[in-house]
């Protein structure tokens, strides 16, 4: 892989993991488009771990937060909002590891393929669209509870498909449970950071000690620096203005990429 080629895909997987359209599709696409030969799990890996610096650096001080209430919680001394909030993030992503446990495999195998990633764009695009339209805006992530928690939990573990969108996908779902739009998009980013951890500490402990992974450490190191920096400031940015464009401009994005895909390698 070239530096060139490292940049590039870093800074998409930094935009695409937080905005709801698909960093592991895009991973997909994007060398398969211009040519590119397949970048390998390594790199994937260290791009997502990238982005998850950057979601602990940007949620520290709720994450400290939440962190304290946990414990304190497990002591006796009460549940606080963000005890309750930490519980939900705990909850919310045991389905994401049953799910990749058992399936992980095979949807690494089976589903790295573009005309796959077009039809998940398309369809959860739609979707997407359907929830900010239609869904009210009366709650924040505090008001998260434990049935919300499981059912977007489970909606995360979608998102093992490439295509999906773990970030669209679980904004969807928590619209449509009433969930303003920035409140959606704080308890996905926020459930976003244990998923990522576990997925990236298994894939990394892998290769490690798996024979002749064959990993270029220096560029999979530059990728990881983009992919952080990026990601803190798609983060940033996303939560400045969601309440402004809503969710419909990436579900045009979606259904729009889906469409070219098709036409080209269909």
């Amino acid at each position: 892989m070239q530096p060139i080629h490292a940049i590039v895909l870093a800074i998409v997987q930094g935009l695409s993991e937080f905005l709801p359209i698909s960093s592991s599709g895009h991973l997909i696409l994007v060398p398969s488009i211009l040519g590119w030969p397949d970048q390998g799990l390594a790199f994937d890996v260290a791009l997502h771990v990238g982005t998850l610096v950057a979601l602990i650096g940007y949620f520290r001080v709720e994450l400290l937060q939440m962190t304290r209430a946990w414990f304190a919680s497990l002591t006796g001394r009460g549940l606080t909002p963000d005890g309750r909030l930490a519980w939900c993030v705990v909850i919310g992503t045991i389905p994401v590891g049953l799910v990749g446990i058992v399936f992980g495999d095979f949807i690494e195998q089976m589903l790295r393929n573009p005309l796959f990633v077009a039809a998940m764009l398309a369809g959860f695009g739609i979707l997407m669209w359907l929830a900010d339209r239609l869904a009210s805006q009366r709650r924040d992530e505090y008001s998260v509870g434990w049935r919300d928690a499981v059912l977007i939990g489970c909606a995360q573990a979608l998102a093992l498909m490439p295509g999906t969108s773990r970030s669209g996908v679980t904004m969807t779902m928590a619209r449509a449970l009433g969930l303003t739009r920035v409140g959606a998009a704080r308890f996905s980013f926020l459930l976003a950071v244990p998923g990522i951890a576990m997925a990236g500490g298994w894939e990394f402990l892998k290769l490690l000690t798996g024979p002749g992974n064959g990993a270029d450490w220096k560029i999979t190191g530059l990728g990881f620096a983009v992919s952080a920096l990026t990601g803190y400031l798609c983060i940033h940015v996303l939560l400045k203005f969601i309440t402004r464009i809503g969710l419909m401009p990436f579900a045009l994005y979606r259904v729009a990429l889906a469409a070219m895909i098709i036409l080209i390698l269909g």
